[in-house]
This record gives structure tokens, sequence and C-alpha cells, in this order.
């Protein structure tokens, strides 16, 4: 039978909205209401549902949620357009451009329109660069939900030796920049290894914390975990609907501590995103 202690999601997110909430509301009596711009391109049926999910959040919260939808078959200009549009307003505090997008559109390139400052993913050149070097700044959503969820169940960080299996842009290189940073909660010795080195598990095998953040189904299995290590599952797969994660639940019968199948790293990072969003609000208000 397992033996790990399982390490949810679902609280630390509930602490986390607890604490936008406050925010939400201290904003709304000086008469500001926080507003989070998305815009969903073309009509894939789980970027739809994620933007929904989104949504919903926000007007629980008290967060308006103004929206663009542009056309499968539409241009790279219109979605320039409605990034522009919405940098130039000042009723909107975060730009949410839902990722994928179509193939004949340039994320990347829409990614850089879009006012660092507005940026709730935290993935702007701008922001990344300001993690690099230890500035503030928007943190990516799921690194800071990881770093949260960590100290939430009270899970060690500094000093110990945390491995990072997946190089991602969006995962695993800013989850170790954030993770070797100097902070009670981080400080930790952060080794990110990946499919091309071939001993890979070699690396897995010594880390009292491991991160899955390849994005390939199953890839850690019982005997890539050092007996007593606490895994975290950062990266996942969808088959239709089906979510295959990075990590066996086998695994569970070696590690401390695990993140469940379902539920893990999933609500901390929808949690940091409206972190992202009312933090993005405090600052346009008190600058502006």
């Amino acid at each position: 039978m397992p033996s790990a202690r399982l390490l949810p999601g679902k609280p630390v997110a509930e602490a986390v909205l607890g604490e936008v909430r406050t925010r939400v509301t201290a904003l709304r009596e000086r008469g500001v209401v926080p507003s989070l711009a998305t815009i969903l391109v073309g009509d894939d049926d789980a970027s739809a549902g994620y933007i929904r999910i989104k949504q919903r959040q926000a007007t629980e919260l008290g967060i308006r949620s103004p929206h663009t939808h542009i056309a499968a078959a539409g241009k790279q200009e219109e979605l320039a357009e409605a990034i522009l549009a919405y940098n130039a307003d000042p009723g909107v505090h975060g730009i949410l451009i839902q990722y994928p997008v179509p193939g004949h559109f340039d994320y990347d390139a829409a990614l850089s329109l879009v006012d660092p400052d507005k940026d709730v993913d935290g993935m702007h050149p701008v922001n990344v660069g300001r993690l690099a070097i230890g500035l503030p700044g928007p943190l990516p959503c799921t690194p800071a939900g990881i770093e949260r969820l960590l100290a939430f169940h009270e899970v060690p960080v500094a000093g110990r030796d945390v491995v990072i299996l997946g190089r991602g842009a969006t995962l695993g290189r800013p989850l170790a920049l954030l993770l070797a940073q100097k902070r009670p909660t981080a400080n930790a010795a952060v080794t990110v290894v990946h499919s091309g080195v071939p001993d890979w598990a070699n690396h897995t095998r010594r880390a009292d914390i491991l991160i899955a953040a390849a994005g390939v189904p199953g890839i850690i299995q019982p005997e890539h975990v050092k007996p007593g290590a606490v895994v975290i599952g950062g990266g996942v797969r969808y088959e239709g609907r089906r979510l295959l994660p990075d990590v066996d639940e086998r695994c569970a019968e070696v590690a401390s501590a695990i993140t469940p199948r379902v539920g893990g790293v999933g609500p901390t990072t929808v949690a940091m995103l409206f972190r992202n969003v009312i933090a993005a609000a405090e600052r346009a208000t008190t600058s502006g």
C-alpha cells in the first residue's frame, strides 16, 4: 500500500485565494475594480474550458473579466490589436493569452507585445529577466505555485538537493531560478536534468525533492526515486480529456510525500495567476 503523505493543492489554493479576496475588497473600497482580460485564439474545446474556469473564478473573487475571442482563421494583426487595446486600457490590470494558439499564430511575438506589468502569466521576457536577476515582478504561475505548495505543507527546501526533470520555459527553467533564490522557502541546491542527459536517473535518485516537469507520461517510475524523497508532479499531458501525469502512482510506495495524481499543482497554478492579477492592480493604482 502507498505510504507517502499526500500534498494536495486545494488547501494551498484556498489559502492564496483567501488572501486575494481580502486584497480585492480593499481595492474595491477605494473604488478600484481589479480586471483580468483574457484572449482566446481559435476554437479548441480544452482552451475554451480553461478560459471559462478562470472567468468563473474571477467572478467569484470580485474581479472583472473582459474577454476577446479571435477565430482560428483570424490573423496575427487581430491578436496584436487586442493586446495593444488592453495595454492601453487603464481599467485592465492583467492580460492572459490562452496557450496554445493555432499554428499560423506566433504566440511568442504576441506575448512580447503584452505590457510586462500586465503579464499575469509571468512569462514575458522582461519578467523572466527580472526573475533571473532577483528583481520583483510577476512570477510564472506553476513554479510559484510549487514553491507555495512546499511551504504550505512544511516541506523544508532550504539547503536541500532539489532535482527538476524538465527544462521547459514555463516550468523547469523558471522553477530552478525560483528555488535557488535566497529565501526561507527556497535557497536550495538545484539541478536541472532532461531527456538529453543519458544518465538522468542517476540525478533523480539522489534528490531530496524531485520535481517532474517533463510532460512525458509516466517518465518517473519508483526506481527513479530516492527512498523517502518528496515527489512533486508538475508535468502532465492530455490524451483527449484524460490527464496523464509524469509521475507513476506507484512512486507513492517509495516517497515520503507526493502530490496526488489530480488536484496537486493544478489548483495552485490558478491561484497564483489571481495573486499576480491583484498584485498588478495594486501596482497600477498605487503608481497611477
